[in-house]
């Protein structure tokens, strides 16, 4: 039989033991309830910023007035059609961004039809090439100028800056700088640049920063988290859109429907 000395210590140890579970549960408990509150304030911040398209599945910001899409062949064959009759909410699609072309040899097998049926269905339209660091700049312009024809009313060329490796950097920034340079030659218009906002911020902002900038970046609500002025934010990759059978990415303008007129050629 146990002595009364024990029995003493088991019954403190005991009150001990519930007193720090006691400590345990409420600063758990208490933590729970923070992260709770705090994903409800997120939550009811983004609603704030956002409103959710039924019609195009997806959050969509607020703010802005002029809505676009950017495809290319992984889109299949669309129905420019029904694209342009699409509405959800009053907000409808005014523009997209069409691949035409990559490297020196690859030119987008959708590329000609989405042209022409975007142009045929009143969709502002711009056309845009896919950079290669392994071909030269001046090479890569020539195939994307063949293969494109600019019209007043279109949006300005677009260079897709997105990939980089290896330790040449500078070499590699000169013939982005040579594609930019003969293709601004040719159009007579300033192109435009497309990137992430990591990449821009890490390897393009320093050097091409009066170039207007089309930047995706999924994470930020109210808009893309890079230095200095961007035109265009990409900022959903997963919406639907009638007369398209793929997800396709979102963007939109960063200014007035008049501002976006000023950009289109004359």
């Amino acid at each position: 039989m146990p002595s009364k000395t024990n029995r003493i210590f088991f019954r403190f140890s005991l009150v001990i033991l519930i007193f720090i579970s006691g400590i345990i549960v409420f600063y758990f408990w208490n933590q729970f309830n923070i992260i709770r509150h705090h994903r409800q304030d997120a939550a009811s911040d983004f609603e704030d910023t956002y409103t959710h398209y039924s019609g195009f599945g997806i959050w969509i910001p607020d703010d802005y007035e002029v809505h676009g899409i950017d495809v290319s062949r992984y889109q299949y064959r669309i129905n420019w059609k029904l694209v342009k009759q699409m509405t959800d909410g009053g907000l409808h699609l005014s523009f997209a961004f069409i691949k035409a072309t990559e490297g020196t040899d690859l030119k987008d097998d959708q590329f000609e039809r989405n042209w022409r049926k975007a142009k045929e269905n009143q969709i502002i339209r711009g056309a845009y090439h896919f950079f290669n660091q392994n071909a030269g700049g001046h090479e890569q312009a020539l195939f994307f100028i063949r293969n494109v024809e600019l019209l007043p009313g279109d949006l300005p060329p677009v260079l897709d800056i997105e990939k980089y490796s290896g330790t040449e950097q500078v070499s590699f920034l000169n013939e982005v700088a040579v594609w930019l340079r003969v293709v601004e030659d040719h159009y007579k218009v300033r192109p435009i640049i497309y990137s992430n906002a990591g990449f821009y911020n890490q390897f393009l902002a320093q050097r091409f920063s009066d170039y207007p900038l089309w930047v995706a970046h999924y994470q930020n609500k109210i808009q893309p988290a890079v230095s200095g002025h961007w035109h265009f934010w990409q900022h959903n990759e997963g919406g639907r859109v009638n007369g398209i059978k793929a997800r396709v990415d979102f963007n939109v303008f960063n200014g007035s429907p008049a501002e976006f007129n000023q950009l289109l050629l004359k």
